[in-house]
């Protein structure tokens, strides 16, 4: 993080503010993009497959998948492509991310993922906004977004462990596609995504009342995968078991 110096402190405060600019833009962006895949492919699933759950939903999970690693891939080298506020978190708790880049990158996924929704609604000549009326409310399917979240963490802070930061997009696209069929929920992962999803009245979607559950089992799947990354890496500091940020990579 640049730190202001007393003589030309503007001059670098212009400076930090730019660069947190253009990681909070893409953060926005990219998860604008990542619900608009999600929901647009639910809808076109749908209508191509009508009647067929599992075809459904095949549909919409190697298209959530692809899209996911292909956003990893275009934003990563300016954010860390988090798009997710439980990744963001943990990066915060682990020390990738300031307090104050944190502030920043919340509200922009959430922003972004509402915004995603909306479009993917206006491309299938939807209202932009419907509020769904899925409702998604059980143990299993908490229990589910908990696993879910915990796997998907636990992913990322394995490959990049492990040295293989670049096999990261390949490494949790492919998990994500997988979770859509392992777990109850279908591994929303994702508390943004998640609010996004709330503004949509399609396959995608879910009910407004059953979010803040969902939200709240990502909290703890990511705690969890939190406390295992220190658990396994005990003698790393923290920034050696955090995403990858694009100062790190040219380093």
């Amino acid at each position: 993080m640049l730190w202001v110096c007393p003589r030309v402190g503007h001059p670098l405060l212009l400076i930090v503010d730019r660069d947190l600019g253009r990681k909070a833009t893409a953060e926005a962006v990219g998860t604008a993009l990542l619900v608009a895949i999600v929901v647009g492919s639910g809808i076109f699933a749908q209508r191509l497959s009508r009647g067929d759950g599992g075809l459904e939903l095949l549909e919409n999970s190697i298209a959530t998948g692809a899209g996911l690693m292909a956003m990893i891939l275009a934003f990563g080298a300016v954010s860390g492509a988090h798009f997710n506020p439980v990744v963001s978190l943990a990066d915060r708790i682990l020390g990738g991310l300031t307090t104050r880049e944190l502030a920043v990158y919340l509200p922009a996924q959430v922003v972004g993922g509402c915004a995603g929704a909306v479009l993917a609604n206006l491309m299938f000549d939807l209202p932009a906004v419907t509020l769904s009326s899925h409702v998604r409310s059980s143990g299993g399917l908490w229990l589910g977004e908990i696993v879910a979240t915990f796997g998907l963490l636990m992913v990322i802070l394995g490959v990049v462990r492990s040295g293989r930061a670049s096999a990261a997009p390949f490494a949790v696209g492919g998990y994500i596609a997988a979770a859509y069929w392992f777990t109850s929920s279908t591994s929303f992962a994702n508390p943004a995504v998640t609010i996004g999803r709330t503004l949509t009245d399609t396959f995608a979607g879910i009910k407004p009342s059953s979010a803040p559950a969902f939200i709240a089992a990502q909290l703890a799947g990511g705690a969890l995968a939190v406390g295992l990354a220190r658990f396994l890496h005990p003698a790393l500091p923290a920034d050696e078991v955090i995403l990858p940020h694009p100062e790190e990579e040219r380093s």
